[in-house]
Parts: structure tokens; C-alpha cells; sequence
């Protein structure tokens, strides 16, 4: 690689991350940015010019040289000469990969056209809120040229792809005072010589839109505020409390996780009088309807939410029934995608947390590209048989084919209880592994705080301080779960301690503490997380660690060993109430869990080891020796086994031992 080429990708990689680090620039994994310059032919030795360009599916504001595309520019421009035109313009997706230059690199994307064929060195193309604002606008020809003059140009609507590129190519060519262009209900592209200038004129056409819709825009584009949002903390607890019931009904054709966005934006929003008729317009932008859906779902709580959704659901199924031909992929689920509540906030959602927090970023975008639009003109997105064309387009149908099978656990949210340590820590970790959400729930928040951490960023896993003796801590913890992620599936009842003492050493305290953590508390836990399954008619399942102890007489263990076999009934006595939600309860029995084990680390392993007479670093090995395989019981083969429960469809009120073989446990 010489020297131009180490110049060109720093320059270039640079420059995505300076714009793609402000929303005001462009969307999360919006846009896409590209340089051109000089590398070495690998097979003749000679320098060649290529362009590299941010490929198919990365963010500008954290790509890395690995999600560039690196094409040959002769081979490139080349496919002009056999262009077929733009009935057939899909053709030349699939051209983009005889022109690559070298191994490795991202897929090219479908704007790579558009960086290839413009003669300039450095090209941007951006989705501002702003520049989309004038992109949508009706009269959107008119106001490019009274705002920017000959500096920057319009292109009339049409969909991204090869004819796009010669489109803009041809503007420039023709104009070259202009830095750039106006995509008609979509974006905008800039250029430049230096990657400075062409950044420079990305940020000069985004603020100068800003500055214009500031300064001559009405002040209330949205209509008089006709609902004022709730105070904040009833705002909460409302979005909480519909937030299951609305999960399920998204929920409809497959999964979904929640996020929910009360920003100030949504919230005015959702509160003027002109809600439904903007929001039934829906978005214009691509990066947009492709995430969002072709419109949300304005929802009024106090109303029927079932036949709303309902209706919704046939609306969508109509749309695509006017716009579909043969050939036309198959629906792909009529669920809304947002949903928008006067007085509460937004909820999106999506086939993982990430997902449905961008789609809820996207809409966003979509409300302030609205705003403007209303502000200076009149809001004009493009026209519905478009946006069809666009979400049911064979290029991007290919594109999910290429995604890989979502995991077993996908799309399910888990609470674990005492998930700081040990055995909950071991399950949270597993749970994450499978795909799942995972809340990790603990009575000591800085141990939940270091395990989710561990697990991944907030769209993976949330850690929420909850002691299981107090019904208010467990109340809080499951509505911080619920907000976090739309609801809860998956419940593991494994907080937990024990005292090693005889009957006549064990003390009322004793006793009470010990009931109070694990027989009453896995009630607490299951009585209200259950309120939220049975909201979100999922089904879902209830785990319990309860333990050998549970069905086997030791000695020196009465508390412990009567709170664990509450455990184990409750687990009987909830599968058979709840199996008509779709809830399944199952069990495990664990035994002789002492490394990584936060129960032996608190005492109870020197009590232990003291009762059976051996010395206490050695515990686990006595456990695995009066084992029938003769094996040390590991925090991890007890996640196993939790999650294998929640792969039996039809297994509800079973208990799992996972005791390398204790005889006397043996369940009858």
C-alpha cells in the first residue's frame, strides 16, 4: 500500500467520524462518505486510482477501514458503457463486485455509484434533519435556490441507485460552482478536492439550512397544543403500566423488544392537534420508512388498544395489497414499528433492543424534518408507491436474507435476582450469550453494575438494585426492566443465602431471613413480574434455583433446607395457575455449588466443611466424590440447565437436578 492510500483512508475515516458524531449530520448508520486516490495494482505493480467508500450497512461515526468498500475507479466509471437504464438499474448492485480492488473490505453499497461517477475527490452524501426538511418540503426546488442560490443545487426524487449517481454526476459537471446538492425527499450531497473542503461544504449546506429555517419558520408547525404531557413521574408509571399490553400487540407477527423515548421533541409532538394528519403522511427519507414502517401507529390509551392495533394491522396489510406486484416479496408482518401516545412518549420496536432504539432515533429525525418542513413550507414526503418500492425492493430483501438466524433467545427479556455473583452472574452471562436482554437484578447494585457491564452496553443488559425481601424494591426493579426494554419473558429466581445451623442454634431471625429472601421473596418476584407476562400475552418462563436440599434431609440445615422446599412447591403450585397465560415454571436443583458460589464465600462453605469434616478449599472435591459421576458442580452447568428450560416448549412444573448424581435427591 503507498503512501496516498494511508493519506486518503485516515483523511477519510476522519472525516466520517467528525460528521457522523453529530445527529444534526446525519442518522445512526445513515449516509456514507468516500475518497478517491492512488493504490498499487497488486498483479502488475502499477498505481491505479480507486475509491474507497463506507460499504453496505456501517456507520459513519464509528467506521473503521475494515467497513470500507475499495473499488477500482476505471472499472467503475466503466459500467457506464453497459449501463441497461433504470428499468434495470438494480443490475449494477451486483457489477460492484467486479470492479473490488483487493481481498477483504465491506460489501459496496447501493450509493456507491453516486461516489464513483461524481468527478470530485472527496464526496459526502448526508441525511441532516434539516437538509431533509428542505429535501420534503413542497416547494423544496424553489427554496434550495432562494437559500443557497448556485451553490448548491436540486435534484428531483429518485430512488438511490446507479441512475441516481449519473444524475448528480451531471449536475456537477454542468454546475462547477456548485459545492453540492438537494436530493428531492431525501438528503444531500457534497463534494470537494480535500477532504477538508468537502467536509466544509457537507457542514456549510446543513447549517445554513438550520440557519434559514430558524430565522424564517413558523413557530408552531405542529398546530396549538391540545394535550400538555403528563408530569414526569406519572409519565412513567403510565408508559410503564401500557408497555407490556402494547409489546404483545407489536408483537403480533414475531418478537419484539421495546424502547421507549420521551424526549421533548416526541412530547410536543404527540401533544398538537396536527398528530394524526403528519404522522399519517409517514417519513420520506429511506434510512427512515426502512426502520420506522411507512407510518406509526397514533395510539389513544383510554380507547379499545386491541382494535386499534387492529385496524393499524389491516391498514398496513392494504398498503402493501395496493402497491404489491408478482415478484413482490412476501409481506414481511403488519405490526407497527412506532407507536405514539399523546401525553406519554413514543414506544419502538424492533427485533432486538439496538434496532428498536434506532428505529425510535429515526422517528425522531422524522418529527424534526416535520418540523421544519411545516416551519417554512408544507411537509411533502414522497409518494406512498415509492416508499413500497423501496421497503419491498429485491436489493433489500437480499440484504436480510444475508443476515445471520437470530439466536435462541432473541428478542426475549430475562430478570435475574441476585445475578451480582455466582450462580446469577454465571446464568446472567449465559442468558446474554443465547441473545437474550438481560436485567440483572441484585440486592449489592455496584456487583449487578460490574456483571452488566461485563454482558455489553444498555441495549444488551441493565442492572437495577433490588433487595427481594421488599415488594418495593422488586415493583421498581421490574419497571425499570419494563421501561428498559418493553416487558419481561424470562424470569430466574436465584437470590438466595443460607445460615448452616442445628434446630436448636437456629433462631427465629434465622428462620425469618431465610424465608423471607427465598420463599418469599421468589413469591414477590414471580407475583409481579407474572403481571407483565400475562400484560403482554408472550407466555414466558419462571425459573427457580431452589436445591438438592429441597427433597434431601441434612443435617444442621432446617431453615435453608424448608425455605428451598417452599422454592420447589411453589414452582408445582404456579405452573399449574399459570400455565393458561402460556407461562411455564420449571426448576433446578443444584448441589455442591462452592467455586464461584457467593452462598460458600459468605460462611456457608466453612459451615459445610466443618459439618462434613473436611477442610473448606477442598468442599467441592468432597461434593464431587459422593456424586455418582464423581464431578464438581459448576455455577455454568446450572445456567445450562436454565436455559435449556427455556427451550422445552411443553415442559412446565419439572425440577432439574444438576447434582452430578446425588441418589438420595433423586426426584419420585
Amino acid at each position: 500500500m503507498n503512501p496516498t492510500t494511508n493519506s486518503s483512508v485516515d483523511q477519510l475515516l476522519d472525516r466520517c467520524h467528525t460528521l457522523g458524531a453529530d445527529p444534526r449530520n446525519t442518522n445512526y448508520a445513515g449516509g456514507n462518505a468516500s475518497a478517491k486516490g492512488a493504490d498499487t495494482d497488486p498483479v502488475t505493480g502499477s498505481e491505479i486510482d480507486v475509491m474507497w467508500v463506507k460499504g453496505s450497512g456501517g456507520d459513519l461515526g464509528t467506521l473503521t477501514e475494515p467497513g470500507l468498500a475499495v473499488l477500482r475507479l476505471d472499472r467503475l466509471r466503466a459500467l457506464t458503457d453497459v449501463y441497461p437504464g433504470v428499468e434495470r438499474e438494480d443490475e449494477m448492485v451486483a457489477a460492484f463486485d467486479f470492479c473490488l480492488h483487493g481481498k477483504g473490505g465491506a460489501a459496496p453499497s447501493i450509493d456507491t455509484a453516486m461516489h464513483g461517477l461524481v468527478d470530485a475527490v472527496h464526496v459526502d452524501h448526508l441525511h441532516p434533519d434539516a437538509g431533509i426538511a428542505i429535501a420534503t418540503a413542497a416547494d423544496g426546488e424553489r427554496l434550495t435556490g432562494e437559500i443557497f442560490g448556485e451553490r448548491v443545487l436540486w435534484v428531483p426524487w429518485r430512488r438511490p441507485g446507479f441512475q441516481l449517481g449519473l444524475d448528480i454526476a451531471a449536475v456537477k459537471a454542468a454546475n462547477p460552482q456548485a459545492i453540492g446538492v438537494i436530493l428531492g425527499g431525501h438528503g444531500i450531497t457534497a463534494w470537494g478536492d480535500t477532504s477538508d473542503e468537502c467536509q466544509a461544504n457537507s457542514l456549510e449546506i446543513i447549517r445554513t439550512a438550520e440557519r434559514y429555517i430558524a430565522e424564517h419558520g413558523r413557530p408552531d408547525p405542529f398546530g396549538a397544543l391540545v394535550r400538555e404531557p403528563l408530569p414526569a413521574e406519572e409519565r412513567l408509571a403510565t408508559a410503564a403500566e401500557l408497555f407490556p399490553l402494547v409489546r404483545g400487540l407489536a408483537s403480533t407477527d414475531r418478537p419484539q423488544v421495546g424502547h421507549y423515548t420521551d424526549t421533548p421533541e416526541v412530547l410536543d409532538f404527540v401533544s398538537r392537534e396536527r398528530l394524526a394528519e403528519l404522522a399519517a403522511l409517514g417519513t420520506s427519507c429511506p434510512d427512515h420508512f426502512l426502520r420506522t414502517k411507512v407510518a406509526p401507529l397514533v395510539l389513544d390509551p383510554s380507547g379499545d388498544v386491541q382494535a386499534q392495533f387492529a385496524a393499524y394491522r389491516e391498514e398496513y396489510a392494504a398498503y402493501y395489497r395496493r402497491h404489491a406486484v408478482e415478484g413482490s416479496p412476501a409481506m414481511r408482518g403488519a405490526d407497527p414499528a412506532i407507536v405514539l401516545v399523546p401525553g406519554v412518549g413514543m414506544y419502538s420496536f424492533g427485533k432486538d433492543k439496538q434496532t428498536a432504539r434506532v428505529a425510535g432515533e429515526f422517528y425522531v429525525n422524522a418529527i424534526n424534518v416535520m418540523r421544519g418542513a411545516e416551519a417554512i413550507s408544507a411537509y411533502a414526503p414522497i409518494d406512498e408507491s415509492e416508499k413500497f418500492r423501496i421497503e419491498y425492493w429485491d436489493l433489500e430483501e437480499a440484504k436480510l436474507r444475508r443476515m445471520p438466524p437470530p439466536k435462541p433467545l432473541a428478542a426475549r427479556v430475562a430478570l435475574v435476582t441476585g445475578g451480582g455473583s455466582g450462580i446469577g452472574a454465571a446464568t446472567a452471562r449465559r442468558l446474554a450469550a443465547e441473545g437474550a436482554c438481560v436485567v440483572v437484578a441484585d440486592r449489592d447494585l455496584g456487583s449487578a453494575e460490574k456483571v452488566a457491564a461485563e454482558l455489553g452496553n444498555a441495549d444488551v443488559a441493565l442492572a437495577v438494585q433490588a433487595d427481594v425481601t421488599s415488594e418495593e424494591q422488586i415493583a421498581h426493579a421490574v419497571r425499570q426492566a419494563v421501561l428498559a426494554f418493553g416487558g419481561v419473558d424470562l424470569v430466574v429466581n436465584n437470590a438466595g443465602l443460607s445460615l448452616s445451623r442445628s434446630l436448636l442454634e437456629t433462631s427465629v431471625a434465622d428462620w425469618d431471613l431465610q424465608h423471607d429472601v427465598m420463599a418469599r421473596g421468589s413469591f414477590l418476584v414471580a407475583r409481579e413480574t407474572a403481571k407483565v407476562m400475562i400484560a403482554q400475552g408472550l407466555g414466558g418462563d419462571i425459573v427457580y434455583i431452589s436445591s438438592k436440599n429441597a427433597v434431601f434431609a441434612g443435617p444442621n440445615n432446617v431453615a435453608y433446607g424448608a425455605a428451598k422446599a417452599d422454592q420447589a412447591h411453589q414452582v408445582r403450585l404456579l405452573a399449574a395457575e399459570l400455565g393458561a397465560h402460556g407461562i411455564r415454571v420449571n426448576g433446578v436443583n443444584p448441589d455442591g455449588v462452592v467455586r464461584g458460589s457467593g452462598i460458600f464465600a459468605s460462611g456457608w462453605g466453612a459451615n459445610r466443611a466443618a459439618v462434613y469434616g473436611v477442610e473448606e478449599e477442598k468442599l467441592g472435591e468432597y461434593y464431587a466424590q459422593r456424586t455418582l459421576l464423581k464431578r464438581e458442580v459448576l455455577p455454568e452447568h446450572i445456567a445450562q440447565a436454565v436455559f435449556l428450560l427455556t427451550q422445552l416448549s411443553h415442559t412446565t412444573g419439572l425440577h432439574i437436578p444438576v447434582d452430578a448424581g446425588v441418589a438420595a435427591a433423586f426426584l419420585r
